[in-house]
This record gives C-alpha cells, structure tokens and sequence, in this order.
C-alpha cells in the first residue's frame, strides 16, 4: 500500500523546546526530532520533515508566514503539518488561509504543555494532525475546509479559531462557530464544513499579496473612558510612527467613547482604520444605535467595518490588504464580506 505523503514544516514553539542546564525551556528541537517522538508516525504516512525555523510564534513575522505560505503552494505532496508556537497561532494560520489555495490538506498544530512535563501534548498533537490530513473525509473536502488547526483531538476553520487561555491545555477554541470535526479513537468524525465564501473572495482580491512590502498596522484596544492620547499621537504624527493602517477594538457592536469619536474619525480620514469587536468576535452592528460615537456615526465618518473578525484577524486581514496595494475603497469591501 502507497501511504500519503506529508510534509511537515517546524517552526519552533513550545513543541520544539527542550530544557537549558537551568531548567528554561528554550527553542532548538527540529522537525526530525518531532517526528522521532511520534514512532505511530511511520505506519500511517511517508514522512517528510524539514525545520523551517527555531523561534517562538510571538517572534514570527509577516515575511515568514508569506514564505511558508509559498512553501506550501510550491508542495509537492498529499498533505502539509505545520507545528509552531501557540502565541500567535490563531493569527499565522488565518494569514495562511487568506494566501494558500491547495486541494490538500494544510494543517497547523501545536503543543500547550512542553516536552519536559508530565503528559506533553504536543506529540499528541502532531500525530492527530498526520491522522487528519491522511483522513479520506478531509481529503475529499480539502479546498472547502481550507487551512484548519488541529488541538487536542478537534479540528477548527482557521478564520474561526482563537486562543482563549494562556497556559490551559484546552486553550483552542472557536466560539461562534464550534469545531469543524472531532478525532475520536483513530477516526474523524466530520461535524460542519466552514463558510469559505469569504476567504475565496478576499484570496482573489488580495491576489500577489506575498509580494509586496512590509505593511505596519496599529492595533488599538479602547477601554472605559479611553482619553486618546495615542489616537492623538497617531492623527498628528502618522507619517513618523510608520504605520499604514490601524485596527480599533471597539466596544460592544462597534462603539467607541464619545470624547474619541472625534479623533477616530480623524484617522479614518488619514489612513485605512478598521472597527473590530473587542469582545472576540462579530458580525458588529451597522444600524441601530445614534449619537457621535455609535456604528451608524462611525460608518459616517468613514471607519472601515470589520464584520465578525476580531481585532488579531482583523489586523491580519488589513496587513494582506495593504501589502497587496489596495485602496481604502477596496480595502472596505474585503472586509464586507465578513459582515
């Protein structure tokens, strides 16, 4: 029998840290060493493993998750596993989804407990990710799942997942929408397929994005009476802090405090400013409440809506838009498409 054959591309991460002579885990195990601590990876695969890189997630860039996005599509195999750190997972493997069109599948992983404790998951992990993307059922559906994450035995969209705890091992989670499948024994046991409408047509619109140049973008979370120093900052001085769009965690369906409604118009006004839900998720509000600082105002003023992405995608989306050279007007509508 001709087993599948899947890449799998380290990044580094909790699941490739060992302990320096002070007991600090530190960065430095590669893809070989992931795949010597799985043996069951043998029988089910044809195992292909290359160390990408060797740094925390909360270290990765743009730039490399571009790269690895050109890896994959240049791939000449069944199925691809990419392991890295948990830090930022929910935002690399929705800029991977945003620029990755195969009909196999891509699967990203990780580890929340590391190798030098009781019951590391991360071998678990990556063996649940193989088994994945060798199952026949996410084979057949590989363009319509798109680039999902694989924690602790569930399978989530991409564009739906979030870490919702910092150390838990059940840290994954996608809140609005639920997981996509469940491995249970040795099987996958299909649940949903996701809404990819639009991630297709933000894909097409973003086209060469990979491309382009670096694309700074502030991510601002406002708060109970938020003075707006920085927004102030941002408005008179935007050209010397470097940045070229800025994501605004707004307030319950798209609020902001009334005594910086002034102000977030302002940047609007300068450069591509996105309103994202603080609270996780959307669709936000497009209509209902009044007054200088509601959704209908803001909209008014020109504030880009960023439907039911919360502010870490958001940013994502907004970086790939900009690197792919579209204008505000442009920039709006990708971001309609997400409600």
């Amino acid at each position: 029998m001709t087993l599948p054959r899947i890449q799998i591309l380290a990044l580094g991460g909790t699941i490739a840290t060992a302990p320096d002579a002070s007991g600090a885990m530190q960065m430095g195990l590669g893809a070989d060493d992931l795949v010597a601590a799985v043996p069951l990876l043998a029988g089910l695969a044809d195992i292909r493993a290359e160390t990408v890189s060797r740094v925390g997630s909360h270290s990765l860039s743009f730039d490399q998750i571009h790269a690895l996005a050109q890896k994959i599509m240049s791939l000449d195999v069944d199925g691809v596993v990419v392991t890295q750190g948990t830090d930022t997972l929910e935002e690399t493997s929705f800029l991977l989804d945003l620029l990755v069109e195969r009909d196999i599948p891509v699967i990203v992983t990780a580890a929340m407990r590391n190798p030098a404790l009781t019951s590391p998951d991360g071998p678990g992990n990556l063996l649940a990710a193989v088994r994945v993307a060798c199952d026949p059922w996410v084979k057949q559906h590989a363009k319509a799942l798109g680039v999902v994450v694989v924690m602790l035995d569930e399978i989530y969209a991409a564009a739906d997942v979030l870490k919702i705890h910092p150390t838990r091992l059940n840290a994954f989670a996608s809140p609005q929408t639920g997981p996509l499948a469940a491995l249970v024994e040795e099987r996958v046991v299909p649940l949903s397929l996701p809404v990819r409408a639009p991630i297709e047509a933000a894909r097409k619109r973003l086209g060469a994005a990979g491309e382009g140049r670096e694309q700074p973008v502030a991510l601002l979370w406002l708060g109970l009476d938020e003075p707006g120093y920085i927004l102030e900052v941002m408005v008179d001085h935007r050209d010397q802090l470097g940045y070229r769009g800025v994501v605004v965690g707004a307030m319950g369906g798209g609020h902001v405090p009334e005594r910086v409604a002034s102000l977030v118009g302002q940047l609007a006004e300068i450069i591509p400013t996105v309103v994202s839900p603080r609270a996780g998720g959307g669709p936000l509000l497009r209509q209902t409440y009044g007054g200088p600082s509601s959704e209908i105002a803001l909209r008014k003023a020109g504030l880009i809506w960023g439907g039911r992405l919360n502010p870490l995608k958001a940013r994502v989306l907004l970086q790939a838009c900009l690197r792919a050279g579209l204008d505000r007007t442009a920039i709006g509508e990708v971001f309609d498409l997400f409600g």
